[in-house]
């Protein structure tokens, strides 16, 4: 088992990671995925003490593997790094690529390193290639054989540092495939991707990582089909945002339509849509909100997948409840709700922001 307490990495003024708590129990297989620049790949660089955390503790099998004094290399042997950059010797055929660590670390002899490494290539579907050279394989090849490499060495965990991203996109199943085979050895393992398809497919539990750590925790049902918060949510649909602060009759009117404008046109939102959200908006903040507007700021939040074609916009403001089907403005809510595909209003008195339009384009 592995406990990640107050975990924390500083490189100068960036922190990737802040205050990182989980337990990874034996025989779970987690995918990491999350925006670039999250602390994904440092997390597991951590894990295995390649990148020594700036404070916390990271506890193996009950032993602080960052404690002082502590002989990281017993924690090594229990761990594996598959790395996106093979990082195979290429003075050494594959067979020695496999055998050579087997030897310095493991103490095994060349028959029994030799043994174990074509049983491992057979096991990759690679064994016709224990004599070729890192040079002479594909990226996919190499990539199977850093990985029989790293299973030689007996690895109770195994880490994966985005062990697809820098393959061909026709070699990128292979690898795959002997991924989602080793899920049945019983062996722990972290598998930093961006693949989200094979995330799913292949772990029992997933960490989406933002904001310096591990911003939500789940199942991959839970995670790919219900996440709980918004940030994973709108990562999980590729999701484009756009929010806007109306702080007051004041408010830049004209320049939040420009926003609009440009948000629309990088994310490729139709023509349709575009009029959608730009009337939405219009309507809320101008007209049927105006009063709120008197008391309390609206957020009004633009969201756009363009894999499923779909947007959404909302708005949410704090105070008494104040539904916009009750605004005085009977026209611009009849204008609105004659265009759009969907309107709801909630109310929490509890929330901060305890009113919540919600409109589907």
């Amino acid at each position: 088992m592995i406990e990640l307490v107050h975990l924390e990495k500083r490189y100068g003024n960036a922190v990737p990671l802040t205050d990182v708590n989980a337990v990874i129990n034996d025989g779970d297989v987690i995918s990491i995925i999350g925006p670039s620049g999250t602390g994904k790949s440092t997390l597991i660089r951590c894990i295995d003490m390649l990148e020594r955390p700036t404070s916390g503790e990271i506890i193996l099998d009950g032993e602080n593997i960052c404690a002082r004094g502590y002989d990281v290399t017993k924690a090594r042997r229990k761990m594996g790094m598959v790395f996106q950059s093979f990082n195979l010797f290429g003075h050494l055929n594959v067979i020695e690529n496999i055998m050579q660590a087997q030897i310095d670390i493991l103490g095994r002899s060349k028959s029994e390193a030799y043994e174990t490494g074509v049983e491992l290539l057979r096991r990759v579907g690679l064994v016709n290639k224990q004599d070729n050279y890192p040079d002479e394989l594909s990226g996919g090849q190499k990539q199977r054989v850093a990985i029989a490499r790293t299973l030689a060495m007996d690895p109770e965990v195994i880490l994966f540092d985005e062990p697809t991203s820098a393959l061909d996109p026709t070699m990128v199943g292979e690898v795959q495939s002997v991924i989602r085979n080793l899920t049945d050895t019983d062996k722990t393992m972290l598998i930093v991707t961006h693949e989200l398809n094979f995330a799913r497919a292949v772990c029992s539990r997933v960490f989406y990582m933002d904001q310096g750590g591990i911003y939500e925790d789940g199942t991959p049902d839970q995670i790919f089909g219900n996440p709980q918060r918004d940030r994973t949510r709108r990562f999980i649909r590729q999701l484009r945002v756009l929010e806007l602060k109306v702080d007051g009759p004041d408010f830049d009117f004209m320049g939040a339509g420009t926003e609009i404008d440009g948000y629309c046109l990088h994310n490729n939102v139709s023509s349709r849509a575009k009029y959608g959200i730009k009337l939405a908006f219009e309507e809320l903040a101008c007209n049927i909100l105006k009063p709120v507007l008197a008391c309390t700021p609206v957020l009004i939040t633009v969201e756009h997948s363009e894999k499923h074609d779909s947007t959404e916009v909302t708005a949410t403001y704090g105070g008494e409840r104040f539904d916009p089907a009750q605004s005085e403005d009977d026209f611009s809510y009849s204008v609105l709700q004659s265009v759009v595909g969907g309107l709801s209003y909630h109310y929490d008195a509890e929330a901060e922001q305890s009113n919540a339009i919600r409109i589907l384009i």
